[in-house]
């Protein structure tokens, strides 16, 4: 296993969260892309750099960035490999937990002894923008005039706090956020070899839910199979294990918008507050019903792909409103909704800003 200078707390395995998060990591780490061809959705990342390798245009440092759970580390793993780094020669350092100059300097003497028996020493240093200043600076030098056996891979999930110095001295490469569809694929896949069978919806909300995050879809996926009673998963029982909105509250949303009906919209929020859901995860929701239903309307192309995201009656219902030709659901209704997201996150009552683009859109009518 590669060295990694990480502190293990104790865990007391009563405890039902710190189950459930090692579980998830069990089947991340089952499932963690072993090749650049098992690698989902960051092409534009692993075709130059296979290619480099292929050609012997290796750098001595790269920068990967990106939003947590998009597979930075799992790439630099990989990237070690292809450059021929056996286990003895990767070293994999939490920032977080050793930020210091110090730790640099420690770093600095190891990084010229020779390696054990590979071609190259990797350094993945996770989380880099947690270095000291002080820290920083040493690196520099480091980075500056590497030895010619010494690779860096460095990973951030935040990009703007890593001095000049350091990125203008790296190969960078930004990690996009996968797709709904790409994380939806990868769960039913998943679930498959699991021995397990999702339903289009619940794959759908899965992915949904994941927020762009190859990790936490994995853990919900493991939350949701360890918890099946069956083999069978349907979306309703990823609501349930969840704790997402039922699909008739979001529903409820949508028709109180579509028949100006104030007072039905109101109390789909006031039972989404009874059921302590996130109100987040709650709009998301909404805004992905709201957005398919305008994409029925005017890409027509895109009403196959739609329509396997949910189940038969809820489609039905969406393109219902989406052929209403005096439909009250359009952009501004839309981009409203969009507004009150955002506002979410700063509101001292989740439901707010719900409640108030609801009260707005009435007004108009």
């Amino acid at each position: 296993m590669p060295t990694r200078l990480k502190v293990l707390l104790p865990i007391t395995l009563k405890d039902d969260f710190v189950i459930m998060t090692l579980m998830s990591e069990v089947l991340y780490r089952k499932y963690r892309p072993q090749s650049f061809k098992d690698v989902l959705g960051q092409e534009h990342i692993v075709e130059p750099l296979s290619g480099a390798i292929k050609q012997g245009n290796i750098a001595h440092a790269y920068l990967f960035s990106g939003s947590r759970g998009t597979g930075k580390t799992s790439v630099a793993r990989i990237l070690a490999r292809e450059v021929g780094t056996s286990e003895k020669d990767l070293y994999e350092i939490d920032a977080a937990s050793n930020r210091g100059i110090d730790d640099v300097r420690e770093l600095r003497e190891a990084v010229v002894v020779l390696p054990f028996e590979s071609t190259y020493k990797v350094y993945i240093i996770d989380e880099v923008h947690m270095l000291t200043k002080e820290a920083f600076n040493a690196l520099l030098k480091t980075l500056e005039e590497p030895p010619k056996h010494a690779l860096f891979v460095l990973a951030t999930t935040e990009m703007e706090k890593l001095p000049e110095t350091i990125v203008s001295r790296c190969q960078t490469f930004s990690f996009k956020k996968p797709s709904t569809s790409v994380l939806k694929e990868m769960v039913t896949t998943i679930a498959k070899k699991e021995g397990f069978n999702l339903e289009q919806a619940a794959a759908e909300l899965i992915a949904l839910l994941s927020d762009g995050s190859f990790r936490d879809a994995h853990g919900i996926l493991q939350k949701i199979i360890s918890s099946s009673k069956d083999k069978k998963v349907s979306r309703s029982e990823v609501e349930v294990v969840t704790g997402a909105p039922k699909g008739v509250l979001v529903m409820d949303i949508i028709q109180s918008i579509e028949k100006s009906d104030l007072e039905k919209g109101l109390s789909a929020i006031g039972k989404a507050v009874e059921q302590n859901v996130d109100m987040k995860v709650f709009m998301k929701l909404v805004l992905h019903h709201i957005r398919s239903i305008l994409l029925i309307r005017f890409a027509h192309d895109m009403e196959s792909h739609i329509k396997t995201q949910f189940s038969k009656e809820d489609f039905e219902f969406l393109k219902s409103i989406a052929d209403n030709k005096d439909s009250k659901i359009n952009a501004a209704i839309l981009s409203g909704l969009l507004e009150a997201y955002s506002r979410i996150g700063y509101s001292h009552i989740p439901e707010l800003p719900i409640e108030l683009a609801l009260v707005s859109f009435s007004e108009k009518t």
